[in-house]
């Protein structure tokens, strides 16, 4: 099984591995994009981080930012898990997970497509909704410049066991996982039913650490609805290859 997970604006500074280096990730056939999706995003940021601000999204308060980024073929690296922050990733509490039940976890990824949980990256800031600028002047999407590259990664990891899709839909887009489980969460108040960003990142983080831990691995999406179950959630369906979970 492998439950891939949105990522996170936010990141961990720091590390205490080596330097990127591309050969040790996870999911090689997306090394040609990793290259130069990172080789343009170094130029932009060391040589004009003025606009880097403006191509990324970012505020001028977060400049280091962009320093960080500029210097990412040099700086530190850290397991993906650990280098994520936020509501999802303090849900998950990566820390207090044995080194098998990692195994099983994954990222989404603007600048690498996908990572595993144990893959060491370092800090970068960057999108997946960006038009990163190339040598020629063009600025292609970043799923053009994936193209079908984490679809068909996907398709490799689905041949040897279930895939669950937990990526917003910005990530999906990146490159679809077409066998996969998916998941959504409902918040329901006042006899209404709403997607909350909290809530879904939050639940997302706690559904990924019961799959995760998960003593046999669920061959389909009963099987990973059944999880939930135990872990707690209110769980409807599921409806085709779609879970939700109610909240």
């Amino acid at each position: 099984m492998l439950v891939v997970l949105p990522p996170s604006e936010t990141k961990a500074p720091g590390g205490a591995g080596a330097p990127l280096d591309l050969g040790k990730l996870g999911f090689p056939g997306l090394n040609p994009a990793r290259e130069e999706i990172a080789r343009d995003l170094v130029s932009l940021c060391a040589k004009t981080p003025d606009e880097a601000l403006e191509v990324l999204g970012i505020s001028g308060r977060k400049a280091d930012e962009v320093a960080l980024t500029a210097e990412l073929f040099d700086s530190p690296t850290a397991p993906a898990l650990e280098r994520y922050t936020g509501v999802l990733f303090d849900a998950l509490d990566q820390e207090s997970l044995p080194e098998s039940a990692k195994g099983r976890l994954a990222v989404g990824s603007a600048l690498f497509g996908l990572e595993r949980g144990l893959d060491p990256i370092p800090f970068f800031r960057l999108s997946g909704q960006t038009k990163l600028p190339k040598p020629d002047g063009s600025r292609p999407t970043m799923r053009a410049r994936f193209g079908t590259l984490i679809s068909e990664e996907l398709a490799r990891a689905a041949e040897e066991g279930l895939v669950v899709d937990l990526r917003s839909g910005t990530y999906r887009q990146l490159g679809r996982a077409r066998e996969a489980v998916t998941v959504r969460v409902e918040t329901e108040r006042d006899g209404a039913r709403k997607v909350v960003s909290h809530d879904n990142k939050r639940h997302k983080g706690l559904l990924a650490r019961a799959l995760a831990l998960a003593p046999e691995e669920p061959a389909d999406a009963a099987g990973v609805a059944d999880i939930a179950r135990q872990a707690g959630f209110s769980v409807e369906g599921p409806d085709g290859s779609e879970v939700t979970l109610v909240v």
